[in-house]
């Protein structure tokens, strides 16, 4: 991975969307910090749209489609698209799976929920469980503590066995029926939404993140830079990000910002 800052400044002018983490990588110690919410603003104000692409739960990308400034919002690892429509106040969401597939799904995964809870000591269910539409989310170091990675290993083994798609992010061990992932609801996204055709437009859109499941991300998108904090998770990656910021967390995402900023205006 080259320092962020040797990002060549013909391709940093050429992109018109930043698709970006959240969790470890806008956040900080878990919280959304003032300097990450200016960098997002400013960022749309200059023209480049930001598209959260996370692995939270449809609870809370509805709040963030409609209240933080950003364009849309991919969550649940791709099992989903919102985008709020500020002039009409109406909120378009497309989904992976319908809603009797969806429903037959969250029964399916209460049950192996619960199996992993009892096979792997120290687990939990994530505290955002109950605001998901699509997917299982075990707590391996949120609100617990941290699991040791044979742990998070034996909980991957666990749901893969019930023949789930499984990522390991920052915080959680996610699990969801469906080939799905957060680069195929992009896709998705910016086909029906913006009429982009990504295929043929994948340097046009960079991508920013920081654990496993961004991986699809990392290897798709020609532009894609990760946070300091990747290098916890770097010997989980077969394919990483392109860059890396000298920043960590959010620290790290208001880095790229002003680095992208500066490279627009020709700095």
């Amino acid at each position: 991975m080259k320092r962020a800052s040797a990002w060549p400044k013909p391709a940093v002018a050429r992109v018109h969307t930043l698709l970006c983490d959240i969790d470890g990588t806008m956040t900080s110690d878990g919280r959304l910090g003032a300097a990450a919410y200016r960098a997002m603003e400013q960022l749309q104000a200059a023209g480049v749209h930001v598209v959260p692409v996370t692995g939270r739960p449809a609870g809370w990308c509805d709040l963030i489609a409609r209240f933080w400034p950003v364009t849309a919002v991919v969550g649940e690892n791709g099992a989903f698209y919102f985008r709020y429509d500020h002039a009409t106040r109406r909120m378009t969401r497309a989904w992976a799976r319908d809603d009797a597939q969806r429903a037959q799904d969250r029964a399916l995964l209460a049950g192996i929920g619960e199996q992993v809870l009892r096979q792997v000591p120290g687990t939990a269910l994530a505290a955002d469980q109950r605001y998901r539409e699509a997917d299982l989310a075990i707590d391996w170091c949120e609100d617990v503590p941290a699991l040791d990675q044979t742990q998070v290993q034996r909980v991957v083994d666990l749901l893969q066995g019930h023949g789930l798609t499984v990522k390991v992010s920052s915080i959680h061990v996610n699990a969801w029926f469906g080939t799905y992932d957060k680069l195929t609801m992009t896709r998705r996204l910016m086909g029906e939404q913006f009429g982009i055709e990504l295929d043929r437009e994948r340097d046009r859109l960079a991508f920013v993140g920081d654990s496993p499941n961004d991986e699809p991300m990392f290897r798709f998108f020609p532009n894609s830079i990760a946070v300091a904090n990747i290098a916890e998770f770097a010997h989980l990656i077969a394919h990483p990000p392109a860059f890396v910021t000298r920043g960590a967390e959010g620290a790290g995402f208001a880095e790229l910002a002003r680095l992208i900023l500066a490279k627009r205006r020709g700095g």
